[in-house]
């Protein structure tokens, strides 16, 4: 019998998916039309040429996820996982989006921050140090403006969420500190949000989550080199959460140092406190 554990709510979602590559496709392209950004996929087949992937091989689409640490249950960005969250609290409901973010030296900052200005078919004043290879201060609405079709401000006036005329930029660190999402995405995300609502940028490499009975582990990689020791962040993690006892160490140390980014089974609430 358990003893004085509150067991969380079930917090893994999604499912996975089987696909087989064709011809002429990159594994970015698999990428977008699963909804996935490429760091997502890279993850799960570091070895596989991105842009030759085998004609007619079976890969695994990874579409599940644990949702995110979460206050106001609004908008989440986890940096480490480049994924955002939108939460319909009254509908029970939770979208995601993969997203790109800054770059070495460039890092998109975390904290709490709210939506104050909503723009289609915004202009791109170009960063001073950017403008002498871009060749001009201000990009107008158009196929050259990187924000493409949708900017959604937040309080520091240099960060917002925004499209993209570089797709292939999502799943990866290459913006000036601001959260890129694919066009199709971007869109549906703008008339998703308001002016005031809550946005939550976090550095979570490690979630914990439950489906059913079992215990999950998703271990994203340290991208900012954080946390000084991921094992002992992650078990920390699942003490916290009073599942510690329910899991079998073993498995959590090989989730903990493949870190492929997927939920993965590491115990069951059914062996919390069990002798």
């Amino acid at each position: 019998m358990m003893a004085d554990v509150q067991t969380p709510v079930m917090n893994r979602v999604g499912y996975e998916q089987v696909h087989v590559v064709r011809s002429g496709e990159t594994l970015l392209d698999i990428a977008r039309n699963y909804e996935l950004g490429y760091n997502e996929l890279e993850l799960m087949y570091p070895d596989m040429d991105p842009w030759l992937p085998p004609r007619g091989q079976e890969i695994v689409i990874p579409r599940t996820w644990v949702l995110p640490p979460t206050r106001y249950q609004q908008v989440v960005v986890n940096i480490p996982e480049m994924r955002l969250y939108r939460f319909f609290p009254e509908h029970n409901l939770v979208k995601t989006y993969p997203v790109g973010i800054g770059r070495q030296g460039a890092a998109t900052p975390t904290g709490d921050t709210r939506v104050v200005s909503r723009v289609k078919n915004p202009e791109w004043t170009v960063p001073e140090g950017s403008r002498q290879k871009v060749g001009r201060a201000v990009v107008p609405p158009g196929p050259d403006n990187p924000l493409g079709d949708y900017w959604i401000g937040l309080d520091d006036d240099q960060i917002g969420i925004h499209g993209t005329n570089f797709a292939w930029g999502i799943g990866r660190r290459v913006s000036h500190g601001c959260i890129r999402m694919y066009p199709e995405h971007v869109e549906i995300f703008f008339n998703e949000v308001a002016v005031g609502d809550r946005v939550e940028i976090i550095y979570a490499p490690v979630k914990v989550g439950i489906q059913g009975n079992k215990i999950f582990l998703e271990v994203h990689p340290d991208i900012h080199d954080i946390i000084p020791d991921m094992h002992a962040h992650a078990e920390a993690l699942l003490r916290q959460r009073g599942l510690f006892s329910g899991i079998d160490q073993q498995r959590m140390q090989r989730v903990v140092t493949a870190r492929r980014g997927v939920p993965e089974a590491v115990g069951s609430v059914t062996d919390l406190n069990q002798p």
